[in-house]
């Protein structure tokens, strides 16, 4: 487990402190039934004005679809369209989150993104998709022309509109292409989640009850759920998870043209494969013939989507391994030592940890275990980000030491919560380049860290000696990497 942050003091004065066989020296009690919390950003003025500005505009969309809706299916076939359309939403929305277990994205904005896609993004498509069809009526063009040519580009456009805001104002909040895919698919999900109110209230219940009675509605709801959101329901976080690549790449690169071309490259994916899907069930309608929609859905779509799947998974762990490569800056400056950093490459790993720490913390301790790990998974993003040339500016670069400070003040803090207390620890002192064990007959070895750590011991961390480093750098071990 993670090792303890000494007051200060170099190891042979705390060694000297230590009796015989005895364990290090004691860390500050933490208190009982709390943990240390990561620092509170303010909110000034002008992020308050735009917060609420954000607010009410998905606040008035949000009004606007319920009553047009309303006004278009009815009461009945409203809430029945709703209760059915709302049953996949947790499925979906909790394999985003599944996605995102290594470094969870703020609340406030997957909130953000999920209700941006459900009304601003549906509001501003049903409205361009009802006058594009109108223009194509009085044309005399075939009405299902608008789910071809207008419908992929408006939809797309908009769902992701909300990311790319995201991406603009809060470019530090992502970490690469899974936060672009988290963010993207929660704007997809919660589109999908408010057109399905339409077709299922609408086309499914409302239809079939004008047409044959309620039991006949009931029947078209229960066959449009099971085509469009048992077979279908992947269709537009898989679109949309193009935009969510390309504003990924383009969040972890400091090449200027890569991060205006990679979403819009993105974009234009998504749009081509959103037409491409709408294309099918109309060139099976005109033709007769079923087979192009098969062939179009195993050919197509389904290898696709698998792909995304792989993709997905595989940045999923490479995140994980972030931690193994960046951290270990931290561990030869002295803040770290190399079982924590192998603590955290993997999600058994940090879930062993956290198990550990229940059994010596205590409930306390696994929040404050579930704190450090977020901590140190950020400490690596940051890392990584300044090793990329992401912060040019000279207020973007003193942000980042500022934000690397508080990072290794809130590691500190969590850490002397639960390490400490294992009576099953041995007694020895991490320096930066090798441990320092004292066992019970009172002799003391000097132990080199081996290549890949894997089982984490408690130790003390030396006090690292202090250096004059840039201003707003922590002091480090002379010669750490970007800090000289």
């Amino acid at each position: 487990m993670p090792g303890n942050q000494p007051a200060g003091g170099d190891y042979a004065d705390r060694m000297a402190d230590t009796p015989p066989g005895g364990a290090p020296p004691p860390v500050p009690s933490a208190p009982p039934g709390a943990a240390p919390r990561m620092p509170l950003r303010r909110l000034g003025w002008r992020r308050f004005l735009v917060l609420a500005g954000v607010v009410l505009l998905i606040a008035a969309c949000a009004v606007f679809m319920v009553f047009t809706l309303g006004e278009s299916l009815g009461l009945q076939a409203l809430l029945i369209g709703v209760v059915a359309a709302i049953l996949p939403v947790p499925v979906l929305v909790a394999c985003f989150l599944w996605l995102d277990r290594y470094e969870p994205e703020p609340l406030k904005y997957l909130i953000f993104c999920f209700t941006w896609g459900a009304f601003v993004s549906t509001a501003a498509s049903l409205t361009v998709n009802d006058f594009a069809a109108g223009r194509f009526a009085d044309a005399g063009l075939p009405a299902p022309l608008t789910g071809v040519l207008v419908a992929p580009f408006i939809e797309e456009l908009t769902k992701a509109l909300g990311p790319i805001l995201l991406l603009v104002f809060r470019r530090r909040e992502w970490s690469g292409i899974t936060d672009g895919l988290v963010y993207c698919g929660l704007s997809a999900v919660g589109f999908a989640m408010v057109e399905n109110i339409l077709y299922l209230g609408g086309y499914g219940f409302a239809s079939g009850a004008e047409r044959f009675g309620p039991a006949t509605g009931a029947q078209q709801v229960i066959a449009i759920f099971i085509v469009r959101i048992l077979l279908f329901g992947f269709a537009h976080p898989l679109f949309t998870s193009m935009t969510g690549v390309g504003l990924g790449i383009a969040a972890r690169t400091a090449d200027r043209r890569v991060r205006v071309l990679a979403p819009i490259a993105g974009l234009l994916l998504a749009m081509m494969l959103h037409g491409t899907w709408n294309l099918l069930p109309t060139l099976t309608q005109v033709t007769g013939q079923a087979v192009i929609m098969l062939y179009g859905f195993i050919g197509v779509m389904v290898p696709i989507f698998f792909g995304m799947v792989g993709l997905a998974l595989w940045l999923r762990a490479w995140e994980g391994r972030l931690t193994e490569r960046r951290l270990p800056d931290y561990v030869r400056a002295g803040w770290l030592s190399p079982p924590e950093v192998a603590a955290l490459s993997s999600l058994g790993r940090r879930h062993a940890a956290r198990a550990w720490a229940r059994r010596v913390a205590g409930d306390a301790g696994v929040r404050a275990m579930r704190g450090y790990q977020f901590a140190a998974t950020r400490l690596a993003l940051l890392r990584d980000g300044s090793l990329r040339g992401l912060d040019r500016k000279a207020t973007d670069r003193e942000r980042t030491a500022r934000e690397e400070r508080e990072l290794l003040e809130a590691i500190t803090a969590y850490r002397s919560f639960f390490v400490g207390r294992d009576p099953q620890a041995p007694a020895g002192v991490w320096d930066g380049d090798r441990y320092h064990l004292r066992f019970p007959d009172g002799s003391q070895r000097t132990v080199e860290a081996p290549e890949e750590p894997v089982v984490p011991i408690p130790v003390v961390l030396a006090a690292p000696p202090p250096v004059h480093n840039p201003p707003g750098w922590p002091n480090l071990r002379p010669g750490w990497p970007g800090h000289a």
